[in-house]
């Protein structure tokens, strides 16, 4: 299982995971549609499916750009807010793309219908990926625009912390010096944060 990191807009991230037998690929966070189908173009994958962790525009822009010019092309998400949406998920429902698996993690906060994908490729030695959205970044979480520290609480204690130690971390942003910048006024003398910010910047 290949992922690419496509850095798009100020700080975002989509990701394009491609099952390397194949060349079948799915989209994350599919905010930019050109960059996007670029990427599939250079890469000669086919593309499959989108996967939307949440409505917001940096996230989701160019789904409607992209069923327009696949119209067959499904985009998963758990928000009818989710442009171009055609199949809501639901908490740990699995979907099969091939030989890549995704296991749906409700993560309610940032927005009501957050979701993380979770991701596997059955007979591959590669380490899982979370795709975390505005949920998880490194140094931090997103911000609670719709929930509560309750429900984040349980997103990052309950749920994600129970994925495998080896899980790869995909987040929808790049927010690691300014999050570790904040642990460090918080916890000064933490060195683990010392050394993470560090080798961040």
């Amino acid at each position: 299982m290949k992922v690419k990191v496509i850095s798009v807009l100020d700080d975002n991230y989509m990701y394009l995971v491609i099952e390397e037998r194949t060349k079948d690929a799915i989209a994350v966070d599919a905010s930019v549609s050109k960059k996007l189908l670029d990427i599939v173009r250079k890469e000669d994958a086919n593309l499959k499916a989108i996967l939307t962790t949440h409505h917001h525009l940096d996230h989701s822009r160019g789904n409607a750009d992209l069923v327009q010019r696949f119209p067959n092309l499904p985009v998963y998400g758990a928000d009818d807010r989710i442009g171009g949406l055609t199949h809501k998920v639901i908490h740990n429902q699995v979907l099969k793309f091939g030989d890549i698996n995704v296991r749906c993690l409700f993560t309610p906060c940032h927005t009501t219908g957050h979701i993380c994908f979770y991701m596997w490729e059955d007979g591959c030695p590669d380490a899982p990926a979370l795709f975390s959205g505005d949920t998880l970044f490194v140094g931090g979480c997103g911000q609670f625009f719709e929930g509560t520290a309750e429900q984040m609480y349980k997103n990052l204690l309950e749920t994600l912390s129970s994925l495998p130690p080896e899980t790869k971390v995909f987040c929808g942003h790049e927010h690691t010096v300014r999050n570790l910048k904040f642990a460090l006024k918080v916890e000064p003398d933490n060195e683990h944060v010392k050394e993470k910010l560090a080798w961040a910047k």
